[in-house]
């Protein structure tokens, strides 16, 4: 049975709660003790019980302490100390969620107690009444957030009298009223009264029966707008719940609220697994390219670095990756990444960088960068430049570091990195570190991705909370099924129904012959969680032993170490100071 509407995530009519308040010796609690605990447990908003206990502080009470609560030495002096008043007390709130006006106060006590008996402090969930009540209530309806102002607005039948079970029943009214408030406003769950915030307006409350519909399942979310195109694609373990926080919870996002304006339905998509719900999320971002997305919008705007099928091939950033047995290297998402790359390749490479087609037959004018030394120039022909067959050792060259071994470039890269540091030339050293970056980033993301697309398929599966599993087919690294099977079943029946009732994938060419980059490295983590057990694979999952991989993991170490190093982190004395006026006479 699908639970009702009111029913998502825990209940607030189901919630157990133990309001508290204490009276100290001061308001320090690393100097102060408690002298006073009490506290009302409510369900339901009846009272099921309440607690209450004087605590000798073993120390005399301030004066102005004892006018102020009506507490003196002599109150006290019998009292347990405490070491008994507080196990009892945390023996009381066990289970329940602790509630006080301004909690800071109250749980810093409760915890450095906790700290000198030497006992464990539980850290319960916890609600303060004034900071929810800055959230719900207006300047117009109370003035302040004091315990006693409260108190009045809400009626409360209990007067506030600095006693701590007095304290203690006219905060439950306080918070019986602030709830019945937010009950108006759609807040049902305790999850909901947690999140709440001011800020949401009245028109994204009053849209919230949109969630009304929605499964408290795993999946995808479509915010669709009057004319039914897809404004805003998610996720969630919880349809229902995530949908409904659009409508009662603290939204940070402004472009968020712009969206449910507009938004007239949410449709869902159901996902048994959470790996499935990631990669709809990510297929449908990449098909409707909804506005209120900002990642993952276009995919195929992705640029490549092509090494070009000719006689003398040549680098080529592109688009599209096409059948013509040409290495693609990528995908970059930016045109200024796949620069600093190729350049990282010409630095090392004596790679052609011009663009024109050149015919081993016919020879044509060298540029530049040969009498550079920067190119073996093919255009003149084998006569006075490179043959087709002493080329071809470059591009091999490149082919290798980009698929296997990228140590050639980076052993040239980094030599020349280490020449211009000794000359002082820290830019140009700069410049070239971020091109070894790039080509290494690029260069580790394609092995990665490669070990996995040119599975044919792949069967994997992880243990869920439940003790059953949840299974994936990948076919060419796309999540072409997922599935799970419940406790206690024999897997082998599940497995073969679920790779038969897989979705056919044809490869197509490049290095991603079936899915986006951003899928298969979605897979991909899935795949390298703790736990994770190959199933069924056809074919070999390896990558390079001396691949990219672990140069970037080095080049990534080494950029976290520089981006903590502030040599100028105090700048007053690197203010301009302001010149005098110019006098004339």
């Amino acid at each position: 049975m699908q639970g009702s509407f009111d029913e998502l995530g825990s209940p607030l009519r189901e919630t157990v709660f133990v309001v508290v308040d204490l009276e100290t010796t001061g308001g320090s609690a690393q100097s102060c003790e408690i002298t006073e605990i009490g506290a009302v447990k409510v369900c339901g908003g009846e009272v099921i019980g309440e607690f209450q206990t004087l605590v000798n502080p073993g120390a005399a009470i301030p004066p102005f302490i004892a006018v102020l609560t009506g507490i003196t030495d002599s109150m006290v002096a019998t009292s347990p100390r405490l070491a008994q008043a507080l196990p009892a007390f945390l023996e009381f709130n066990r289970g329940a969620v602790l509630v006080a006006h301004n909690a800071p106060f109250d749980l810093g006590f409760l915890r450095a107690g906790c700290e000198r008996l030497g006992v464990d402090w539980p850290a319960p969930d916890s609600i303060d009444t004034a900071r929810l009540a800055r959230r719900v209530l207006t300047r117009d309806e109370a003035p302040d957030c004091k315990l006693s102002t409260l108190a009045r607005l809400f009626r409360a039948g209990t007067t506030p009298n600095h006693r701590a079970l007095a304290d203690a029943r006219a905060t439950v009214d306080v918070l019986h009223g602030l709830i019945a408030r937010l009950g108006g406003l759609g807040v049902h769950s305790l999850e909901e009264l947690r999140t709440f915030s001011a800020q949401v307006s009245p028109q994204q409350r009053r849209k919230r029966h949109l969630a009304d519909g929605l499964p408290a399942l795993p999946g995808v979310y479509l915010f669709r707008d009057a004319a039914g195109r897809v404004l805003y694609v998610g996720k969630s373990t919880n349809l229902r719940g995530r949908v409904r926080q659009y409508f009662t919870a603290s939204e940070s996002r402004t472009r968020m609220a712009e969206m449910v304006g507009l938004a007239e339905r949410v449709d869902p998509i159901v996902c048994s697994t959470g790996l499935e719900a990631e990669v709809r999320e990510l297929r449908l971002i990449a098909e409707h390219s909804p506005r209120y997305n900002r990642r993952s919008k276009r995919p195929d705007k992705a640029l490549w670095v092509k090494l070009t099928v000719e006689a003398f091939p040549r680098l080529s950033t592109v688009r599209k990756v096409l059948d013509d047995g040409a290495l693609y290297l990528g995908p970059f998402s930016s045109a200024r990444t796949a620069e600093l790359a190729v350049a990282a390749v010409h630095e090392a490479l004596p790679l052609r960088q011009c663009s024109k087609r050149l015919s081993p037959r016919l020879p044509s004018g060298a540029c530049v960068l040969a009498e550079m030394r920067r190119c073996g120039a093919p255009c003149l022909g084998p006569e006075e430049g490179e043959s087709v067959e002493a080329y071809a050792r470059h591009a091999a060259a490149y082919r290798d570091a980009a698929t296997r071994d990228p140590s050639g470039v980076v052993e040239a890269l980094t030599a020349r990195i280490s020449a211009l540091a000794e000359e002082e030339r820290f830019e140009d050293a700069a410049a070239h570190r971020d091109r070894l970056h790039a080509f290494v980033r690029a260069a580790a993301r394609l092995q990665r991705l490669s070990a996995l697309t040119s599975i044919r398929q792949l069967v994997a599966a992880r243990p869920t909370a439940d003790l059953g599993w949840e299974v994936a087919v990948v076919r060419s690294g796309r999540l072409a099924a997922a599935g799970t099977i419940p406790r206690g079943a024999h897997p082998a029946a599940y497995v073969d129904a679920l790779i038969a009732t897989a979705e056919t994938v044809l490869p197509g060419p490049g290095p991603l012959p079936a899915a986006t980059a951003e899928e298969v490295e979605c897979v991909l983590r899935w795949l390298e969680l703790p736990g994770t057990r190959l199933v069924r694979l056809e074919g070999t999952w390896a990558s390079p032993a001396f691949g990219a991989g672990g140069r970037r993991a080095w080049l990534d170490a080494a950029q976290d170490a520089r981006s903590v190093v502030r040599p100028f982190e105090d700048t007053r004395g690197l203010r301009p100071v302001a010149r005098p006026a110019r006098a004339y006479a």
